[in-house]
């Protein structure tokens, strides 16, 4: 079974910092694209950044400048550091990954269950 873990959120002040991370488990062959997804209250979920496994990395306008997405390979997990953080970035924020369960498989979709990010003004 293969699972994906956030933490690292929790409550900050606008203008402050988080570090989300993920960490992906169980029994796979290989990680390949990670990326962060956020649904702010009453609404859709939405992509943040993400990134390959050669480190290839987007981000939603809404974050750039303000987010540096990262992963290690080795642990098998991704990470989010959020700056400056705005009250409108508050949400459920998701991991997802892109999944070898064997060297011959295609790869599948997990999601996590979520951190929450609140950001009070």
């Amino acid at each position: 079974q293969v699972q994906l873990v956030e933490s690292g959120g929790g409550l900050v002040q606008a203008g402050g910092s988080l570090r989300l991370s993920c960490a992906a488990s169980g029994r796979f062959y290989r990680v390949e694209l990670m990326s962060w997804y956020r649904q702010p209250p009453g609404k859709q979920r939405e992509l943040v950044a993400g990134i390959t496994r050669s480190s290839i990395t987007n981000y939603a306008d809404s974050l750039k400048g303000r987010a540096a997405i990262s992963r290690d390979n080795a642990k098998n997990t991704m990470y989010l550091q959020m700056n400056d953080l705005k009250p409108e970035d508050t949400g459920v924020y998701y991991c997802y990954g892109n999944i070898k369960r064997n060297i011959g498989d295609f790869a599948s979709s997990y999601w996590g269950q979520g951190t929450q990010v609140t950001v009070s003004s």
